[in-house]
């Protein structure tokens, strides 16, 4: 009796398709010619989808002019949760490679049976199926959606990447061209069929209550549809956007507010953080192995205030009830199904009765008002039952409404031995939760939800999973080769201000802090800081990027110069993602000003090398923004930094030089580099301002008063 064939080796589907089993969810392939590719990831300006249709392009072989990245929907695409965490190319993509290996199979299954040859005798160039003796058809001629109308299995083998011959190439973005030349793109050019146009009044300051309201000199003006008010939330609808406007300015100094002071004092925020109450956990701990004896300490505290997003553009949404209580919305959400379900349960509908379409807005790093202004869009649209409401913020209401990254304070300490090794380190961190985003907190996260419910603080939720790379505890935990560490992190149960997630959550104040306290023990050792750092790390792709950086720099023939230092910075994003080393060259006279910024990472597979660049670059430009400049300001009653002259940002002309290697080998897995610079980039930047000055400063953003005030009395 013969023995009977091994089963072929499953390949383990990826989560997101775990999730979202249905091929035809994600790929349709037509008879002109196209194959729409559909994610649960969203273009935010990242270039994400040019990524995923060089994804999709490889494991097909098409060529990437015939896929269409059709923009996410919650009645069309797979469900992949947020668009956040620089996690696309690991989760959408590959589920992707997966799906669209199934699906080249399944079409040359097709084609072998109308051939009568067997698939493997067959070929694919740019979807045209040929195979012996001349027989052809291609993908277009077999288009038939009932052919991946079925569950993924795994059974099809992605391609190895040495086969590779899209995947890894500086392919133009797909999206650019739109936008280079002006095209109507963006919500904000949105224009739907009998669209109206609204605006919403904010409150004069947290805590206030609406007292008293006299609707008619705004109704009277020619345009106006309607006011709305609902609770707290007051806003106006009009035949035109000059005419919103207008309206709810007449609105504003028609309305009478009860206010009260709800904020503390700006200039002792580190003291409210420390003295707030807060659940205290231990992230994590190791002890040394044999009894250690040092023979120096060190300590230092640390503290960043809160920030805002700072998008050029302002929030916008649309949004549109139907006849029979449907509502539909047009958002820039980074999570249309999470939006939808929020949007039902803060206005009683069933999932069901919600679509939410992605359109592309302004650049966005987090949770900024995109979800919040969807819903002040649904609000108004209720209003006005068949016509669609179009909502654009103001500047004060995005710099001032929109969720903010939390402020924190980090101590840090350590033993070291003689050389200055260390021995023993603990991180202890004060600081509000990044889960602010909607299906996170504990009511609900939208902020005319709160409007509506009388002010009601909208309260973040608590800290995500250390799997997912956690949230004020990313990048706590020492990356070093450390004998013992201690990690503790106060978790605020109440932040005075709103806050959610913003680039890198935590990380970015967790690597400034940890990496300017190893340069600290490093200038106490008299070592030099590469050095130091090597000395603690022996992951080998961490020694790599700071080597390439270092060496990339010149950081071993660089030459003192007055009011000019160089700094290093390292850390491996969330302990598991993209590896980045940065040395930063700042001047520093009047002001600091940073001239030069030289960038290695290793984030395994780069699927577009000049978009993974981008990344990195924007990346670094923006985190020398938030160290040099951003704060978010505020008095008693509300926050005070509403326009680009109290919310300083980086200008173009302060803009420096950044150089981005990538390092790394190919067949390690993707891991994403949208954020990693963000915590090096500063870290660089604050160590060289003391190589430049001997000055340490551990309070952002480095300006002049802050220098001032650390220089020793």
């Amino acid at each position: 009796m013969s023995e009977l064939p091994e089963p072929p080796e499953l390949i383990e589907l990826p989560e997101s398709l775990t999730a979202n089993p249905v091929l035809g969810q994600w790929v349709r392939i037509t008879a002109d010619g196209v194959v729409q590719v559909r994610s649960g990831k969203v273009e935010l300006g990242q270039g994400v989808l040019t990524a995923l249709a060089q994804i999709a392009a490889e494991e097909l072989d098409v060529g990437v002019d015939r896929v269409r990245m059709i923009a996410a929907a919650t009645d069309r695409s797979p469900d992949e949760g947020f668009t956040a965490g620089s996690r696309s190319i690991q989760q959408s993509g590959a589920a992707l490679r997966q799906v669209c290996a199934e699906a080249r199979a399944i079409y040359l299954d097709a084609a072998a049976a109308k051939l009568a040859v067997a698939p493997d005798d067959l070929d694919v160039a740019d979807g045209e199926i040929t195979g012996p003796g001349g027989l052809a058809t291609s993908y277009w001629e077999l288009a038939d959606d009932t052919l991946l109308d079925r569950p993924a299995t795994g059974k099809a083998a992605p391609k190895p990447g040495s086969d590779y011959a899209v995947v890894g190439t500086a392919l133009q973005r797909i999206d650019l061209p739109d936008k280079l030349t002006g095209r109507p793109r963006y919500l904000h050019d949105l224009v739907l069929d009998g669209q109206l146009y609204g605006r919403v009044v904010r409150p004069p300051s947290r805590g206030a209550a609406l007292r008293g309201l006299d609707t008619g000199p705004a109704l009277a003006l020619p345009g106006v549809i309607t006011v709305v008010r609902d609770g707290e939330f007051l806003g106006v609808v009009a035949d035109r956007e000059e005419v919103a406007v207008r309206a709810a300015e007449r609105l504003r100094r028609d309305a009478a507010w009860d206010e009260r002071p709800t904020l503390p004092d700006e200039n002792d925020l580190p003291g409210f953080l420390l003295a707030a109450a807060a659940e205290t956990t231990v992230l994590a701990s190791k002890e040394a192995a044999a009894p250690v004896n040092s023979t120096r300490s060190h300590s230092a505290r640390y503290h960043r205030p809160y920030l805002a997003h700072g998008s050029i553009g302002p929030s916008a949404a649309a949004a549109r009830w139907s006849g029979d209580g449907r509502l539909e919305v047009w958002s820039h959400s980074q999570g249309v199904h999470a939006l939808g379900r929020e949007l039902a349960a803060a206005l009683g509908l069933s999932a069901d009765r919600v679509v939410v379409r992605h359109v592309e807005g302004a650049g966005c790093y987090g949770h900024n008002g995109a979800d919040d202004v969807a819903m002040d869009a649904a609000l108004l649209a209720r209003a006005v039952p068949g016509r669609p409401v179009h909502v654009v913020w103001s500047r004060p209401d995005e710099l001032a409404w929109a969720p903010f990254g939390p402020a924190a304070v980090v101590e840090m300490s350590a033993d070291c031995g003689a050389d200055g090794t260390v021995l023993g380190w603990r991180h202890e961190i004060y600081s509000g939760s990044y889960m602010g985003r909607p299906g996170t907190t504990p009511t609900s996260a939208l902020l005319a939800a709160s409007h509506r419910a009388g002010g009601e603080p909208i309260r973040a939720g608590g800290e995500p999973p250390a799997q997912w790379g956690g949230g004020t505890g990313r990048n706590s935990v020492p990356g070093y080769d450390f004998p013992s560490y201690r990690v503790v992190n106060h978790l605020l149960k109440e932040m005075p201000l709103r806050t959610s997630a913003l680039r890198s959550l935590g990380a970015f104040v967790n690597i400034f802090a940890a990496e300017s306290f190893m340069d600290e023990l490093a200038a106490a050792a008299g070592r030099d800081p590469v050095e130091f750092r090597l000395a603690h790390l022996s992951d080998p792709r961490g020694r790599a990027v700071l080597r390439a950086a270092a060496s990339r720099a010149g950081w071993t023939d660089r030459a003192p110069r007055d009011a000019v230092g160089h700094g290093v910075g390292y850390a491996r994003y969330k302990n598991l993602a993209a590896y980045c080393a940065v040395v930063a060259e700042v001047e520093a006279l009047e002001e600091v000003r940073v001239r030069r910024l030289v960038v290695a990472v290793d984030a395994g597979l780069i699927v577009n090398p000049d978009g993974a660049a981008n990344q990195i670059e924007g990346g670094a430009v923006q985190a020398t923004s938030w160290t040099l400049k951003e704060r978010v300001r505020f008095d008693r009653f509300n926050v005070t930094s509403d326009t680009w002259e109290t919310y300083r940002i980086l200008r173009f002309s302060e803009v420096p030089a950044v150089e981005v290697e990538l390092v790394g080998a190919r067949d390690n897995p993707s891991l994403g580099v949208g954020e990693c610079a963000q915590g090096p980039t500063a870290a660089a930047i604050a160590n060289a301002v003391y190589d430049a000055l001997g000055v340490r400063v551990r309070s952002l953003p480095l300006t002049a008063e802050q220098l001032i005030a650390a220089m020793p009395d």
